[in-house]
């Protein structure tokens, strides 16, 4: 199987499923005919190009496609999925870690602190109190935070 083709196959796949369960009923079509399920189609299409063809490239936007899709989806069918601004930094720090692991890059420490602002934006809808202060401790300090981050970044020497 030639690499060029895995990203376009998968996409035609995608489409014509998409089409032909529009076509059938099925019990489930107004869930999987959604948009959503676009995202996800694009997602899966990057991640095989990335895994399967060796770009590596087409980790980043594949993962946050994927993501971006499995998250709406959720929210739309379990009521227990949170809605939180957290499910998105999750998204992108996993697209950094797992990007950064193929790639040799620096993403690693990216990805870490969007999973750490993930945690604890988690942390405030948590009912443990001790929790809840850590956070809102924490949350008077992130733009200070962001700005020594994003100096150190700058201004490291590999």
């Amino acid at each position: 199987m030639k690499t060029q083709r895995i990203f376009p196959g998968v996409l035609l796949i995608g489409a014509g499923c998409y089409y032909l369960l529009q076509q059938i009923s099925i019990p489930f079509d107004q869930q999987l005919l959604s948009w959503p399920s676009i995202l996800l189609v694009l997602g899966l299409a990057l991640l095989l190009q990335a895994y399967v063809g060796r770009e590596y490239a087409m980790i980043f936007p594949g993962i946050i496609l994927f993501g971006l899709a499995i998250h709406f989806h959720l929210q739309s069918i379990a009521s227990w999925w949170p809605d939180h601004w957290g499910v998105y930094t999750t998204i992108a720090g996993l697209a950094f870690l797992l990007s950064a692991k193929k790639q040799k890059q620096e993403g690693l420490l990216i990805g870490s602190i969007f999973i750490i602002f993930s945690l604890l934006s988690f942390a405030s809808i948590n009912p443990f109190s001790w929790l809840y202060d850590a956070y809102s401790f924490l949350s008077s300090l992130w733009p200070i935070m962001l700005i020594a981050i994003g100096l150190m970044l700058l201004f490291k020497r590999k």
